[in-house]
């Protein structure tokens, strides 16, 4: 994939991922709306390459439903890819963009006045060096080979907060009524954005950003196995076939909630 030769991914239903080669590695990009979905996705993505050793990743999940939720994550990702494309200079201009982009959307978002918001989860990579920004609920994750976790953001949502301080268990969270409720987005005066540390992948570590269509019919465990080896087309489209699949068909104790559905899968060459 040349450099600067942007891709953005709105309001789609596709049915395989698409492959791109990209910062010295592949990227496999997955996005559909919910089955039976009449309206349009609401789900976002976006491969936005700086130069040959470095890309922006970006997953944005609108919420507000109908049109604002479409167009909140609509925002987000082209907001990205205008300060981006709008920046000179080395690395620390790179994430003064990103961070100039996501603040840009949630000002523009909150001006619709439509009550519209959007997640997003971005990463940065540079040379092999991951670093993570979200808002919100959707998920940034890195495994290795072996299945080793190597960084998973935690959801801006009470019920994530209340997992992580261990007073609910993973079923019990991901079966809670307050589930959906998500307490950071952008489109908020009181948004916030966290920036995470950043990481060196390691040849064959497998990055995932996802929406939460993904993990409201998965468990942590399960993503983990699905993604940490193969060939990372196969493996988005079979991760993308099971989680349509246990929306569409309910069974007794097996996660299941109908939602758009968007995935960015990179892998560093070895």
């Amino acid at each position: 994939m040349p450099a600067h030769d942007a891709r953005i991914y709105l309001d789609q239903d596709m049915q395989q991922p698409e492959l791109l080669e990209l910062a010295g590695g592949s990227a496999a990009v997955y996005s559909a709306r919910s089955p039976y979905k009449q309206t349009p996705n609401e789900d976002a993505a976006a491969v936005l390459p700086v130069d040959d050793a470095r890309t922006v990743l970006v997953v944005a999940d609108g919420l507000g439903g109908m049109t604002a939720g479409e167009r909140a994550s609509s925002l987000a990702v082209t907001e990205l890819q205008r300060s981006i494309a709008a920046m000179e200079g080395g690395d620390q201009m790179l994430r003064t963009a990103i961070l100039n982009g996501i603040e840009s959307a949630n000002r523009t978002i909150g001006e619709m006045g439509l009550g519209a918001a959007t997640t997003a989860a971005v990463v940065e990579i540079d040379h092999g060096v991951v670093r993570p920004y979200h808002v919100g609920d959707s998920m940034i994750l890195v495994v290795g080979q072996r299945g080793k976790v190597k960084l998973q953001t935690v959801s801006h949502s009470p019920v994530s907060y209340a997992f992580e301080a261990g007073l609910l268990d993973e079923q019990e969270a991901m079966h809670h009524e307050d589930r959906h409720l998500v307490s950071n987005v952008i489109g908020s005066p009181d948004m916030r954005i966290e920036i995470g540390a950043p990481l060196e992948l390691a040849p064959r570590d497998t990055l995932v950003l996802a929406s939460d269509g993904l993990l409201d019919n998965l468990y942590n465990d399960e993503i983990i196995q699905w993604v940490r080896k193969g060939r990372i087309e196969r493996l988005v489209a079979q991760v993308a076939g099971e989680c349509r699949r246990r929306m569409t068909e309910p069974q007794e104790g097996v996660p299941c909630k109908p939602d758009d559905l968007t995935l960015v899968v990179y892998r560093r060459g070895g």
